[in-house]
């Protein structure tokens, strides 16, 4: 068995995601800080994990794992997932559409909430996985740049397309071929993450505004414009107004993005570099535009008919959370079963409506407007064709890039 020495963290990276944590889409709960408190803080021993020497992967890096699956003889599933994250009935005392599928199958699913951010789970489960045991979850949900890491270190299990016809046909476009998961041999997304332009229209006097190249240069707005504290969406928007692909970009375009946003920072044109309290400022106006989280707007537009949106020309940043099997998990044809059944259409427009976070499933606008007309509406929900062409994801960075490039984000945003 090859020995692998996973990537350790700098103290940029470890900078970042602490910010992550405290202020930014790691802090915020699935729904929104709107609907629900903040998460856990980050543990040292979290952030240990990812920078631990030797350790073993399950098998050849990109391979996974195979294991015994007792799925036929075990009617049982363990599904780890984000607070706030799965439907809930009105009296909050059951999961509908998980209740549904044990009625169905008869596999009973032990759900629990008991992710509050990637770097602290995944501190909680990597000394099995780096052991080759089972870590009790058959399947987990985790962001893009995790499932990347677990996928490349054989600690995620292939999955059968046999037991994936709906989501094999039903998974949107704009989600089939990321460059850490081609073809979602892996993985398959349980959310997107958009990353829009917001604004607060009495604020700018009723202008609209649809392009980063407005935030950083028009003098209407100086003072008043929010960019984000993470760095894949702040310099992702930024190559994308500048004509760069964010998924294939140099080091000269991302070098040549922190110097266009330091011109906007030592002309006072940037307010500050938020998190996800951007919200309050905007609400008020005092952030007049900025870049937000496409799951906060829709919830600020339910309080505050000024709060609009806009998708800028030059494209937007998406990323997911995304469902994987964990190496040596017990059940995987059950696993497969249960995301299998998230994406028939009746059960994501039930998820979506509960949720409000972008839909990675083709086709479920019906289905959604039968439960809420409005929400199938909504393209921060259901990106239309045109919107889904515009969406772009952060290309993957080795652990040297990633320590550059975070060393120069945090000097930007004076962190």
């Amino acid at each position: 068995m090859e020995q692998y020495e996973p990537d350790s963290l700098s103290a940029a990276q470890t900078a970042a995601i602490r910010r992550s944590l405290t202020s930014g889409r790691g802090a915020l709960s699935r729904r929104s800080m709107l609907r629900a408190g903040g998460v856990g803080a980050l543990t040292i021993g979290g952030l240990a994990s990812l920078s631990a020497c030797g350790i073993p992967p399950a098998k050849r890096e990109g391979q996974g794992t195979a294991s015994t699956d007792d799925s036929a003889k075990e009617k049982t599933l363990a599904f780890s997932n984000w607070t706030e994250y799965m439907d809930v009935s009105e009296d909050e005392k059951g999961r509908p559409s998980l209740e549904a599928f044990t009625k169905r199958t008869g596999i009973k699913v032990k759900y629990t909430e008991d992710i509050n951010d990637n770097v602290e789970f995944f501190g909680k489960i990597k000394p099995q996985l780096a052991a080759g045991q089972d870590t009790g979850r058959d399947l987990i949900c985790v962001t893009d740049w995790l499932a990347a890491r677990m996928i490349r270190l054989g600690w995620a299990q292939k999955l059968d397309p046999a037991n994936l016809p709906n989501a094999y046909a039903n998974l949107s476009a704009q989600f089939r071929r990321p460059d850490w998961d081609p073809g979602r041999s892996y993985s398959y997304p349980w959310t997107g993450i958009s990353t829009v332009i917001a604004y607060n229209a009495k604020a700018t006097g009723g202008k609209k505004v649809d392009s980063v190249t407005q935030l950083l240069d028009d003098p209407a707005l100086k003072g008043r414009v929010g960019f984000l504290t993470e760095m894949r969406d702040t310099v992702g928007m930024t190559l994308l107004d500048m004509g760069k692909d964010p998924g294939a970009f140099t080091d000269a375009d991302y070098d040549a993005a922190i110097g266009r946003l330091q011109k906007a920072v030592d002309k006072k044109q940037i307010r500050r570099f938020t998190g996800n309290d951007y919200t309050s400022d905007l609400d008020k106006g005092d952030i007049a535009a900025c870049l937000a989280w496409a799951g906060d707007i829709i919830q600020l537009q339910a309080d505050n008919p000024d709060i609009k949106f806009s998708i800028p020309s030059a494209g937007y940043i998406t990323s997911s959370d995304n469902l994987l099997v964990p190496a040596q998990a017990r059940h995987k044809t059950n696993a497969e079963k249960l995301i299998d059944y998230y994406y028939e259409l009746p059960v994501a427009a039930q998820l979506a409506a509960y949720i409000n976070y972008v839909c990675p499933v083709d086709g479920v606008k019906d289905e959604l407007a039968k439960i809420d007309p409005e929400l199938a509406n909504n393209t921060l929900i259901l990106p239309d064709k045109a919107m889904a062409k515009k969406s772009r994801a952060f290309r993957s960075l080795t652990s040297a890039e990633e320590t550059a490039y975070e060393e120069k984000f945090a000097k930007l945003i004076g962190a």
